[in-house]
C-alpha cells in the first residue's frame, strides 16, 4: 500500500516528512511516495481553488475538466 502526497515548496515537504514518519511508525506496511508538482502548480492549493470556486472565478488552468463540473456544482450547492 502506498499513500502519494504531491509536494509544492519545501515547506510542503517538512510537514509531509512528518507525516510520513508517523503514518510509517502506525502503519509500517505503508510507504509514502512524494511527487514534485510542476513549477506552473507549484501556487495551486485546494484552498486556492475552493476560494475562486466561491467567488466563481474561472477554474480552467487549475482543475482539470472532467471534475471542474462536479467542482462548480459543489459549490453552488454548497455542498463542501
Amino acid at each position: 500500500s502506498v499513500i502519494i502526497k504531491g509536494l509544492r515548496a519545501m515547506t510542503d515537504f517538512e510537514y509531509e516528512f512528518q507525516m510520513a514518519q508517523i503514518n510509517h511508525k502506525l502503519y509500517p506496511e505503508i510507504e509514502t511516495v512524494f511527487l514534485v508538482a510542476r513549477p506552473r502548480y507549484s501556487f495551486l492549493s485546494s484552498s486556492t481553488v475552493k476560494e475562486v470556486a466561491v467567488y466563481g472565478g474561472c477554474l480552467d488552468d487549475l482543475v482539470p475538466e472532467e471534475i471542474r463540473g462536479d467542482i462548480i456544482r459543489c459549490f453552488r450547492e454548497k455542498e463542501f
